[in-house]
């Protein structure tokens, strides 16, 4: 595909509409909103969110994680404590999410700090998922480089032998961040890119104000 190929790339929005008085005056609510209608929707991994982060000095790297539960506390997901975000987080504990339904025409941005879950939490977790699952956690030495796919597939083997009849234990580097935020945007595409930007900025430890941005 050539240049002007990419530059003429370009989808007008109208499937819907998002203003302040419709919303939700608590944005956990309205997230949960419209993460049921993107689950009716049918949309692909309506959980799938890119995950930003920063080393101390503030250089960028996002990747794509998947949420494994909300509430007023924040939004959990769960990974290696040694991988690249992992340690990225030791040191810089300020984070954003986006998600995307594009399906929708819409998405929803998320800024915050990040803090680990309890240990029972993430244990918890842990056993509740699929036990290939749970081996290909202690299998992977998560964003480190490795010779290649081989000695994954060997590690994994091993362990499938080891743990055949009993429980994975969960590892020590292994569990859950919850990002409590300080702010949420909701988007909605509108037509000739005059989106529908609705955002809420966290005024103390409950209170949220509301306020449209330009798109």
């Amino acid at each position: 595909m050539d240049q002007e190929q990419i530059e003429n790339l370009r989808q007008d929005y109208s499937a819907a509409s998002l203003n302040e008085t419709d919303v939700d005056a608590n944005p956990m609510r309205q997230f949960d909103k419209w993460f049921n209608e993107a689950i009716n929707a049918k949309i692909h991994e309506p959980n799938a969110m890119t995950l930003a982060t920063s080393t101390h000095d503030g250089r960028p790297s996002a990747r794509i994680v998947l949420l494994k539960g909300f509430s007023d506390d924040g939004f959990k997901f769960y990974t290696n404590y040694l991988s690249r975000k992992g340690r990225e987080l030791s040191k810089n504990p300020m984070g954003a999410l986006v998600f995307f339904w594009g399906d929708l025409e819409r998405q929803v941005r998320v800024e915050g700090t990040i803090e680990k879950l309890d240990k029972d939490y993430s244990e918890k977790y842990f056993h509740s998922r699929p036990k290939k699952s749970q081996l290909g956690a202690v299998a992977s030495p998560q964003s480190q480089e490795i010779n290649g796919r081989e000695m994954l597939e060997e590690r994994m083997a091993q362990l499938e032998a080891e743990y055949a009849d009993k429980d994975v234990p969960k590892p020590s580097y292994w569990g859950g961040y919850v990002l409590r935020p300080r702010l949420i945007e909701f988007w909605q595409g509108r037509r000739s890119r005059l989106h529908d930007r609705i955002v809420y900025k966290k005024t103390d430890n409950k209170n949220w104000k509301i306020v449209r941005l330009a798109p």
